[in-house]
């Protein structure tokens, strides 16, 4: 049942585009983890009125925030969270199946000025294999498609991929193109993330000694602030953006110098030795999780994010992620989860490899 700390009556909101950022009020759907956390911070930051709406399961709610207890796929929930506020956005960050986006967007569309979904890069056809653009095409799905739809292929279209396509279906058969925002995010890294990607490497150079370095140290890469997806987010709410953007980094900075931000952030002396491609094949690494932000597919860091660039998007430095992230950890104690547990080479693998 939900559980609320409050609840409002006052009537439907001006344009955002006309009202200060103190009178916005924002929905998040989750909220506080990753993501749908930046957004809120981002938002509290500029003044906003912000509410979640979450079960209370994965993490605490910032303070500062209206935080609702509810399930989203519970409709009586739904529906009395629909009555507690007229927003002026919604964000969410916690869709994953198309018909439960769907029931949401349509039980919420009444009290919502615009909906922004949280989605992937995943969604596209050609990811990771071709270069991409907005325009490229999409996974086809069905806005009322379950948790089963869809299938997995080796360096292709994943059943992840062809339900968040399919939550983009949804929000735009309920909210139309002109009310809503598809933030398709590439790899976020940042404070606060629980794949464990940036968190891995870091505590891995940390350790110091000889480390395998995958490929070429000059591969361009495309990894995003989570920071930077959320003030997007911000900005789009308050300038009345719409469509769908790829949110990535710029492809201006390297493998290289990822690894090199990861040494001087942890103040170790490791010795990277860069280890080609086809060696790291040879040996079974498992791309994209045994040496983290390493895949061979040729359109996995070959997208084109000017989209988001024009309407507001800027990226800081991968350095400036690398460090505050590492700062963070100092700090907390990362609890595992299904798929932080599939992160990292071991050890040994790792020194056979080396060894070779």
């Amino acid at each position: 049942m939900i559980e609320s700390a409050r609840s409002s009556t006052s009537s439907m909101a001006a344009p955002a585009s006309t009202r200060r950022g103190d009178d916005l009020r924002l929905l998040v759907l989750g909220g506080t983890q990753f993501v749908g956390r930046a957004v809120v911070a981002e938002a509290l930051a500029h003044g906003w009125d912000v509410t979640t709406f979450n079960r209370g399961r994965s993490g605490r709610d910032l303070a500062g925030v209206t935080a609702i207890r509810g399930d989203r796929w519970d409709r009586s929930d739904l529906e009395l969270l629909a009555e507690a506020e007229p927003w002026d956005a919604v964000v969410d960050s916690s869709g994953y199946v198309p018909r439960n986006v769907l029931e949401v967007a349509e039980v919420l569309e009444p009290s919502a000025r615009r909906f922004l979904f949280v989605s992937t890069l995943s969604v596209y056809e050609g990811w990771p294999v071709q270069p991409l653009t907005e325009d490229s095409p999409t996974l086809p799905c069905p806005p009322d498609a379950d948790e089963t739809f869809g299938t997995n292929t080796e360096n292709g279209p994943t059943q992840y991929g062809y339900q968040k396509s399919g939550c983009e279906a949804a929000v735009l058969q309920v909210f139309g193109a002109q009310r809503s925002a598809l933030l398709r995010a590439g790899v976020v890294l940042g404070p606060h993330e629980y794949v464990g990607r940036l968190p891995w490497w870091l505590e891995r150079i940390a350790r110091g000694g000889r480390v395998l370095a995958p490929g070429d140290p000059q591969r361009s890469i495309q990894p995003i602030d989570v920071r930077d997806i959320a003030s997007f987010a911000i900005s789009a709410v308050e300038n009345g953006v719409v469509g769908a953007f790829n949110l990535t980094g710029s492809g201006e900075e390297t493998f290289g110098d990822f690894l090199d931000a990861c040494v001087k952030a942890t103040g170790a002396a490791p010795e990277l030795i860069w280890t080609p491609d086809e060696v790291l094949l040879e040996h079974g690494v498992r791309q994209w999780s045994e040496l983290p932000l390493w895949r061979v597919a040729p359109g996995t860091w070959d997208v084109d994010s000017a989209k988001a660039r024009a309407a507001g998007l800027v990226n800081r430095p991968i350095a400036e992620t690398v460090r505050d992230t590492w700062e963070w950890l100092r700090g907390v104690q990362l609890d595992e989860n299904e798929r932080s547990a599939e992160i990292g080479i071991s050890p040994q693998k790792e020194q056979r490899i080396l060894d070779r």
